[in-house]
């Protein structure tokens, strides 16, 4: 097991909270201590083991036993334990899991959780062979974290019994350290080498272990002073062991003398103080103490331009220390830092860093390597990062094409780059366009290769297998699998005929290609057949140029105007009498047939268009029909009554009614009980009887009383941000105030519910919420979609659209998001965690939503999200298509249609009139219609209206039918009026 210093490099940097001067200062120098004295003891054990028994241990105060120290540190922790196996029902559900999750690993080999999981059962159970069958699967398939990698590392040190079994375990170090940038990992290795001392060659092994791990991770602020410190504290016992025993060393370590080791634990101590490292002080002081001549010049200049660039670090360190995984923005401000600066070595340690913690991030590998292949250049180096970059993001099509571009130009052997692209294929890209794109980078590749010098060569009949396998697989695999065509264009086959007509002077393999890609739906295009004619242009002939032509001007449906235009152009230049006047005569007739067409279409567009107006008209017009017969009845009353009293009782109610439907306020109270007094009644025998009524201006006093006592209750718009606004709550909640009080109080203090009611007293289904702190509203914003009595409550922020037009309540992404899944055909039966449970078998599901109509009720959609791009490809080839409960789902990946923009006020304008008005909507939508039913002479005035001397001014309105026109008044009606005015 590590010793104490690597368990504490080991703890994330976030906790490090306050740098080198932390609340865990105690702990590292007790680590320190730990570490000086196991690799003292561990040198002094190796080389007793060397020089033989000539040195008395017991007067350097080293015991037998403590030589194996270092072997108890480096195996405490990792050993599973002492278990004592029971055969009992856990152990049998252990093996079932395992038995299932290798039968998934079978069916889907880049289930990343399915490999550790079954790494951890099977270490459980102590299966150490299926155990180290498991891992070395996965490391194939993927980079192993620090974890894992210790885990294993420690697992094989404990298994280690001979020189064989250490060797592969530097085997299997040397992996470890490829996969990230791990401090730990290479501290594990330098101090595991330290025990194979004694073996030829030993010493070397142990400097060159720590020099590459110096050379890694050296210049890690945090984590690269226990690296340093190791190395010297292991040169320093080595100086520590010669002293007695210089005469004892082994032929091939004798040569080491005393004064050659001292100089090699001075050089270490100056290196490491010309490195900004955090704790410098304290290792310029130990470097005082240690050494027993004063501190060279130079080395203090080194130290103090040091500590100047720590200064500068500083502020990019802190930073990663206060944020959270995986603190991405915090890395590419360093990134761009490092760049300014220019230091190769502290850039790509930056970014090896950013790594650890983004591996999932493709842009961030993309970045990366382009920075290694325009600056760097060294072979092994950039094809490691791009052969990583595969491996951790292996749905990412940029990098495979990179990662093919790096290998051609590093000259790397043909077998390699065809066994990667064989990888690129079976990748699981999510979209077509992709196997086009790897497609068209091999074939790249391939055509580099050719010499067209020679008229056949096995690297040109290669290519030409490549190009007709890559039709057959676009047409067999994708098409297939993601019903469409990646190459719509036949992009592909395109070049092919370039190739053949440019480079192998090949024009009837050419015009092969040209037919073929026409009869796949391009031959409307005037853009192919153009494309088609310049090539027979560049390398055909005039012939096959006219005859390309003229079947471009018969088939062209998009621009047949230009391709008539090319094809007299040429006729007028190369062309005889004869060819002139067909070509003329072909285009007139083609262009007046479409001119025909068109014609034929824009009147049948506008027969539609005049069928749909019609059709609107109608509607209108039936509503308004309707409408009028239900105020008549409503007015008229429920029995039948004589012609005067019913033309008295109708306007009557008329002028009461009408004004309060013109002034509707919200929060308005009605008068609950109070019931509408009415002149003249219906008796049983049908005969009218009198009651008693009050004045119609008793009741419009009354009516204004009552909305004196109710004052209206407006919205503070300078607290829009601690209230946030509901929404799609049910109609017929009782006392809303009270019900949501309890809802909201979990969120923060509440100060004030303020529902919404119609002026007849009626919930109106939603209202404003006000929180004592802006927190407790944010905290409110999470509630949405919450079931309130059965549906889903809409909680979002209160903004005023009229001073914020362009603000946005919908929170789903209305993009292409690759790791999110769009399935539809869902059962409405089907529940959220019967869905969650089938998918999770091709993946971790980040999160799952069913998506509702406003009142709740399932639309038989869902959004599933995952943890990455990866697992979303798989899940939609095992889940297409899949039955639920009888019904056959549809899975895609989730990249939504673009939603309506509202149309702007000026985007309304007629091609040449007067800006439109916009059209008012009532309660049910289009069509209200705009009537008025109340008499023009007995309407009132509006606040903005202009009075005149006698009443209201005239308005525009007039009955559309004869079921609106108002009857003939009487003079009495008139008395009436005159005196109510």
């Amino acid at each position: 097991m590590a010793t104490a210093a690597a368990t504490s490099a080991s703890e994330p940097e976030a906790e490090s909270k306050a740098g080198p001067k932390a609340d865990g200062e105690e702990d590292e120098v007790k680590a320190a201590r730990t570490r000086r004295k196991v690799l003292s003891r561990a040198v002094a054990a190796a080389t007793y083991k060397t020089v033989g028994p000539g040195w008395d241990q017991q007067e350097e105060g080293v015991s037998e036993s403590d030589g194996d120290e270092y072997a108890m540190a480096s195996s405490a922790e990792s050993s599973p334990g002492e278990y004592e196996w029971e055969y009992d029902e856990e152990e049998e559900k252990n093996q079932l899991e395992i038995e299932r999750l290798e039968e998934q690993l079978s069916i889907n080999v880049y289930d990343y959780n399915c490999h550790v999981d079954l790494i951890r059962l099977l270490r459980l159970e102590g299966e150490l062979t299926k155990v180290r069958m498991a891992r070395q699967k996965m490391s194939e398939i993927f980079p192993l974290t620090e974890e894992l990698w210790l885990e294993w590392l420690h697992d094989e040190i404990s298994m280690a019994q001979d020189g064989l079994d250490r060797e592969h375990v530097y085997d299997l170090f040397e992996k470890a350290v490829k996969d990230y940038i791990c401090p730990n990992i290479w501290l594990e290795y330098g101090q595991y080498s330290v025990g194979g001392i004694g073996q030829k060659g030993g010493l070397e092994k142990v400097r060159s272990v720590f020099e590459r791990a110096l050379s890694s991770v050296g210049l890690h602020m945090t984590k690269g002073l226990a690296l340093w410190e190791a190395y010297r504290e292991f040169e320093s016992a080595i100086v520590e062991a010669a002293r007695p025993v210089a005469g004892f060393l082994s032929p091939f370590d004798r040569e080491q003398t005393f004064d050659s080791q001292l100089e090699k634990v001075h050089s270490l101590f100056r290196r490491q103080l010309a490195i900004p490292l955090y704790d410098m002080e304290a290792t310029f002081a130990e470097y005082e103490e240690w050494s027993e001549d004063p501190v060279p010049e130079s080395v203090i200049q080194n130290y103090n331009k040091a500590l100047q660039q720590l200064e500068k670090y500083k502020p990019y360190e802190e930073a990663l220390l206060q944020a959270e995984a995986p603190r991405l923005s915090e890395y590419q401000a360093y990134i761009d830092f490092e760049m300014k600066i220019g230091d190769p070595a502290r850039i790509q340690l930056i970014f090896e860093r950013a790594l650890v913690e983004n591996c999932l991030v493709p842009d961030l590998w993309i970045r990366y390597s382009q920075y290694l292949d325009r600056q760097l250049k060294v072979k092994d180096l950039v094809l490691s990062v791009h052969n990583r970059a595969v491996r951790n993001c292996p749905w990412t099509v940029a990098l495979w094409s990179r990662y093919l571009l790096a290998m051609e130009r590093h000259g790397v052997d043909h077998q390699v780059i065809s066994v990667t692209f064989e990888k690129a294929l079976n990748a699981g890209f999510i979209q077509a366009t992709d196997y086009v794109e790897i497609w068209q980078a091999y074939l790249d590749y391939l055509r580099r290769r050719v010499d067209f010098k020679q008229d056949s060569s096995k690297e040109l009949e290669e290519l030409r297998a490549a190009f007709t396998r890559a039709l057959e697989y676009l047409k067999q695999e994708v098409e297939e699998r993601f019903n469409e065509s990646g190459d719509p264009s036949c992009v592909i086959m395109q070049n092919w005929a370039r190739i053949e007509a440019r480079l192998c002077n090949n024009m009837q393999k050419a015009r092969e290609l040209w037919d073929s890609i026409m009869t796949r739906g391009n031959a409307k295009y005037a853009n192919m057949w153009l494309e088609y004619y310049n090539l027979e242009r560049a390398h055909g002939d005039t012939q096959h140029c006219r005859k390309a032509l003229h079947r471009a001007v018969q088939c062209t449906s998009d621009y047949p105007e230009h391709v008539c235009e090319v094809l007299l152009t040429m006729e007028r230049t190369e062309g005889s009498l004869e060819d002139w006047d067909t070509a003329v005569q072909k285009t007139e007739t083609r262009l007046a047939r479409v001119n025909e067409q068109r014609m034929k279409a824009a009147e049948k567009e506008a027969a539609l268009v005049q069928q749909e107006e019609e059709k609107a008209e109608q509607r209108k017009r039936a509503r308004a029909e309707k409408k009028a017969l239900k105020k008549k009845k409503k007015t008229r009353g429920p029995e039948k009554r004589g012609a005067d009293e019913d033309d008295e009782k109708e306007w009557g109610d008329d002028e009461e009614e009408q004004p309060s439907k013109r002034r509707r306020v919200e929060n308005s109270i009605p008068a609950a009980g109070e019931t509408q007094n009415v002149e003249v009644a219906a008796g049983p025998a049908g005969k009218c009887a009198t009651v008693d009524v009050e004045p119609p201006s008793k009741q419009k006093e009354k009516a204004a009383s009552l909305k004196r006592d109710m004052p209206k209750v407006l919205h503070d718009s300078s607290k829009d941000s601690i209230t946030v606004f509901v929404s799609n709550l049910p109609y017929s909640m009782q006392e809303p105030d009270v019900k949501l009080r309890p809802l909201f109080e979990a969120c923060g203090e509440v100060v004030q519910i303020r529902p919404i009611f119609s002026n007849r007293g009626d919930f109106r289904g939603y209202c404003y919420v006000e929180f004592k702190e802006e927190k407790s509203a944010l905290q409110a914003l999470e509630m949405d979609r919450k079931s309130v009595e059965g549906r889903p409550m809409f909680v979002s922020p209160c903004v005023d659209k009229s001073k914020n037009p362009d603000f946005k309540v919908f929170r789903y992404s209305t993009s292409l998001e690759k790791h999110k899944l769009f399935i539809s055909g869902l059962p409405f039966s089907c529940t959220k965690e019967e869905l969650e449970e089938i998918c999770k078998a091709h993946g971790t599901v980040k999160d799952l939503r069913l998506v509702t109509n406003r009142a709740g009720k399932p639309k038989g959609l869902a959004y599933v999200e995952y943890e990455n791009e990866s697992q979303a490809s798989q899940a939609v080839m095992k889940m297409d298509g899949m039955t639920i409960k009888e019904n056959v789902i549809k899975v895609a990946i989730s990249n939504p249609p673009q939603r309506k923009v509202p149309e702007k006020p000026e985007t309304r304008k007629a091609p040449g009139g007067p800006m439109l008005l916009p059209q008012t909507y009532g309660a049910r939508g289009k069509g209200r219609t705009q009537l008025s039913l109340l008499p023009r002479a007995l309407q009132r005035p509006s606040a903005a209206a202009p009075q005149a001397e006698n009443g209201p001014a005239a308005a525009p309105a007039v009955a559309a039918s004869a079921a609106t026109e108002a009857p003939k008044m009487s003079n009495a009606d008139f008395a009436k009026l005159f005196l109510r005015k």
